[in-house]
């Protein structure tokens, strides 16, 4: 059976207000449920219910790159991808992500941001691929699927929107289909499409190791609030980031497995594990580390300028997320949040600067019931 793609343009949606009662999406996994059936329009019935699930965005609050080189081995990783050691955290910033049977063979994607593709180049959409190449027989069952990314996580700002938006169609196929898939088995086929689209399914605090796909949870830090800025016209490629840093700074690289497993050792054992052991927000707002500023924020001097007029505000902790250009804040409370917001709108009188106020999420993909 031939797969098909229609690409249509979308009115943007003018608001999203979400009054509704919100479950982590374990807790709603379907029992196993194996599709052996020759493909036939979808019959109506409750496993074909729609699905919408929110997919909150992403910040590092630790990056640390170690090198190039596989782990346990001494060799270059075949894949490109550094080792690395991050501390992970979802915030409330949210997509919503809406999943619908369409009784075809084909797989429709729209948005309502149009910068975002409505194609294979849109991550979501892969995930979608990657669904009907593991279970045929499902898609032979139950046929496409009409995927809407209702966007609210700003588009190239390393807050991971695309990997959550794909984490997000991972379990609402697994829901549409009654596949019964575990959180590791979802987990395993998000590593497939990207680095942080496990953690994208999970959520919550958590330690990245690998190239960020192995995870380790850690105690949640919900407590805590976050001012998110970010140049609407300004991204930055996160391959060009990594491959930048490589040239500057890859003679320090290390390489050798003993010396790669010390140093994450010392990491899991290190002061910043033990501030979010603690929920420590101050300290933890001390430790904030991000490798990849040290190449982006001289290429990018307004986006040094953002995070200096953030750090003027006195917040908990300022840094860069992940390859940029967003720049985050850490504060206490929502009223903290305002105050540094207007502080640094004040500062920086630009209408291409967006802010956001989020608070530290606790979970991942989430169905909206």
């Amino acid at each position: 059976m031939g797969l098909g793609l229609e690409v249509r343009e979308t009115e943007p949606y003018v608001s999203l207000t979400f009054n509704l009662k919100i479950s982590p999406f374990s807790a709603l996994l379907s029992p196993y449920y194996l599709c052996l059936s020759p493909f036939h329009p979808p019959l109506p019935s409750l496993a074909m219910r729609p699905y919408s699930l929110l997919a909150p965005a992403k910040i590092n609050l630790y990056l640390e790159i170690l090198g190039d080189h596989v782990s346990g081995g001494e060799a270059p990783r075949p894949d490109g991808f550094h080792e690395m050691v991050m501390v992970l955290q979802s915030v409330s910033l949210v997509d919503r992500i809406d999943l619908r049977a369409n009784g075809s063979d084909t797989v429709h994607v729209y948005c309502n941001h149009p910068e975002v593709p409505n194609d294979a180049n849109n991550l979501a959409y892969r995930a979608a691929m990657l669904m009907i190449k593991q279970f045929p027989d499902c898609f032979a069952r139950y046929g496409g699927v009409d995927i809407t990314i209702h966007k609210q996580i700003p588009v190239g700002a390393g807050l991971a929107g695309g990997s959550s938006n794909a984490a997000a169609v991972l379990v609402g196929l697994d829901l549409l289909w009654n596949l019964g898939l575990t959180r590791d088995e979802l987990q395993e086929l998000g590593a497939v499409l990207g680095s942080d689209v496990p953690f994208c399914i999970a959520g919550g605090t958590a330690l990245a190791t690998g190239r960020g796909e192995q995870l380790d949870v850690l105690p949640s830090l919900d407590q805590l609030y976050v001012v998110l800025a970010k140049y609407r016209h300004l991204s930055v490629s996160t391959a060009w980031a990594y491959q930048t840093y490589r040239k500057r700074f890859g003679e320090s690289y290390l390489s050798r497995s003993n010396d790669l497993e010390q140093r994450r050792q010392q990491i899991h054992s290190g002061p910043m594990m033990n501030a979010i052991a603690h929920r420590d927000g101050a300290k933890i707002g001390q430790l904030l580390r991000n490798d990849l500023e040290k190449v982006v924020l001289p290429e990018h001097p307004q986006v040094l300028k953002l995070r200096e007029a953030f750090q003027q505000g006195n917040p908990i902790g300022t840094m860069m997320s992940g390859s940029g250009p967003t720049v985050f804040a850490l504060v206490d409370s929502q009223a903290q949040a305002e105050r540094l917001q207007a502080q640094v709108k004040q500062a920086i009188a630009d209408p291409d600067l967006d802010f956001w106020i989020a608070k530290f999420n606790p979970s991942g993909i989430r169905i909206v019931e």
